[in-house]
């Protein structure tokens, strides 16, 4: 759930009428008694050009991570977004001392149920981070078929929250259900350097071996790979890679990152959501959409170490809380200061 300063889609065919499935929704809710009928939900009734997204992440009452950290950019980006909290925390783990609850997989799925007895199950992306159980994660499963049954174009972004600097922060058993069994289903997959090697069984030293990782992965199943974060003889790269048919070879990029001297939370979070809400305005552009949510990272995180020596903090002595509400014209507009290099 936490994550150092990781750096860290609707398809074309379904906007032309992607709430197709509606009709079949009203349907149902006309065969209900008119007094227990639910109202309207505009965001199903009126098509747009973003979506509804379903995100499943931590919860924490004080502090920006997890859907806290995702929730607010998507919705500046124009999404209406529904939360599921994978576990509530009173703050993040990090501090000395944290407090709160854990949902379990069929707690999950109550929520899936009581959404779809009331026709609120259309969505058109889900996108997961931490998770902490293989009960909970197989029941992210189920959800995916679920929502897949209701709009077969569902994109899902995952980031496979696992550790990083090679340190696993979740159950080990969870890495294979990873690997065989989200991957395959993911249409974006946004894991770090330590989470690819998780996932692909291979070390990753070199940008070559980051290209590579993001082949292996096209393989499994997404056709969308961003690495968000790899170190490179000292330097911070972001290595994308877009599959656009598959057999194709895919469209590889990378992003050079300046190192910023702090340690964040939230990032990888907060880049996830950043990634799915430019990739679905720029569906065939997936360079173009991680140039603006690298700049918008960026631009964040500097105002959070700004901020922090203003309030009289040393940024080395702890973990920082980023600056979303100060910085929403970061989101909604960034300035492009980090630009994509295309790969021969």
């Amino acid at each position: 759930m936490i994550r150092i300063h990781k750096l860290s889609s609707i398809t074309r065919r379904s906007q032309s009428n992607p709430f197709r499935n509606l009709s079949i929704l009203r349907e149902r809710s006309s065969k209900r008694n008119s007094r227990t009928m639910a109202p309207p939900i505009l965001s199903l009734a009126l098509p747009s050009e973003t979506g509804r997204v379903l995100s499943i992440q931590s919860h924490t009452v004080q502090g920006y991570v997890g859907n806290k950290s995702a929730v607010f950019p998507l919705q500046l980006l124009g999404y209406d977004v529904d939360p599921i909290m994978s576990v509530q925390f009173s703050n993040h783990t990090g501090y000395p001392t944290f407090k709160g609850q854990v949902l379990n997989g069929k707690q999950l799925w109550e929520l899936i149920e009581g959404l779809e007895a009331n026709n609120l199950l259309y969505y058109t992306h889900l996108l997961t981070g931490y998770i902490g159980s293989v009960s909970f994660l197989s029941t992210v499963l189920e959800v995916v078929s679920k929502l897949r049954s209701i709009n077969p174009a569902l994109t899902y972004v995952c980031d496979p929250v696992m550790g990083d600097e090679g340190k696993l922060y979740v159950p080990p058993e969870l890495v294979s259900v990873y690997r065989e069994k989200v991957v395959p289903v993911a249409s974006m997959l946004t894991p770090n350097q330590f989470e690819a090697e998780q996932l692909t069984g291979f070390r990753i030293a070199s940008e070559q071996d980051g290209r590579e990782a993001c082949r292996h992965l096209h393989a499994a199943g997404p056709s969308k790979v961003v690495i968000t974060s790899i170190c490179i003889d000292g330097n911070l790269l972001l290595i994308g890679s877009h599959q656009k048919e598959k057999g194709q070879s895919p469209v590889q990029f990378k992003i050079v990152i300046p190192k910023i001297p702090a340690y964040f939370t939230g990032t990888g979070d907060l880049m996830t959501a950043l990634l799915l809400g430019w990739s679905n305005k720029y569906p065939n552009n997936l360079d173009k959409a991680a140039e603006l949510a690298v700049s918008s990272l960026q631009a964040v995180l500097s105002r959070t170490l700004k901020d922090y020596e203003e309030a009289g903090y040393d940024p080395q002595t702890s973990s920082l809380e980023i600056r979303l509400i100060q910085s929403q014209d970061d989101i909604r507009n960034p300035e492009v200061k980090y630009t994509s290099h295309l790969y021969d």
